[in-house]
């Protein structure tokens, strides 16, 4: 997995150096886990927790898994990475950030950048499913050219029973 760079920001490989960021600055927040499939976490130990199972991935060819540093003042405001592959062999894309950096593109940038990186690493399609009442997030996967799909009810997770309208969206290399 090779570091990207937008514009604004830099997507490089996690370190055990972010897991003090990444709960401070969106694991923790309930309003950025919302629409997660993960509960807030409550405790520095949950990030590390996490973290040990993420850092263990980028072992795998197949893991990219970025997190998101201004370019500015290297502060890390999110996470993008492909979640899994699913059952038609297309890498689906999740991605969350902090709130104190929501409004500013800085999400349609990251994942314009991991579209391309993906379709130049030889995929066809990308999967992406976000849950209906996160506007801004549906916004941003059509801003960066994905095609709404289809809707579907069904609980967030395991940990998030409650049954919630989701779209799936999907994009093809050359559209």
């Amino acid at each position: 997995m090779k570091e990207l760079e937008t514009e604004r920001l830099k997507l490089r490989a996690l370190t055990e150096a972010d897991t003090q960021a990444i709960f401070s600055n969106w694991a923790s927040d309930p309003a950025v886990t919302e629409y997660m499939q993960w509960q807030p976490h409550r405790s520095i130990e949950d990030t590390r927790i996490i973290m040990d199972y993420w850092l263990s991935e980028y072992s795998k060819p197949d893991c990219y898994r970025y997190i998101l540093e201004l370019k500015s003042d290297g502060t890390p405001i999110g996470m993008i990475d492909v979640v899994r592959i699913d059952e038609k062999g297309r890498p689906v894309i999740g991605y969350c950030s902090g709130r104190k950096y929501w409004g500013n593109g800085y999400m349609t940038e990251v994942l314009k950048a991991l579209v391309a990186e993906l379709f130049a690493n030889g995929y066809d399609e990308l999967f992406i499913e976000a849950v209906d009442d996160n506007k801004a997030s549906c916004r941003v996967i059509e801003k960066a050219g994905f095609e709404y799909l289809s809707s579907h009810h069904s609980p967030l997770s395991p940990v998030k029973p409650d049954i919630v309208l989701i779209n799936s969206y999907h994009l093809k290399k050359g559209k």
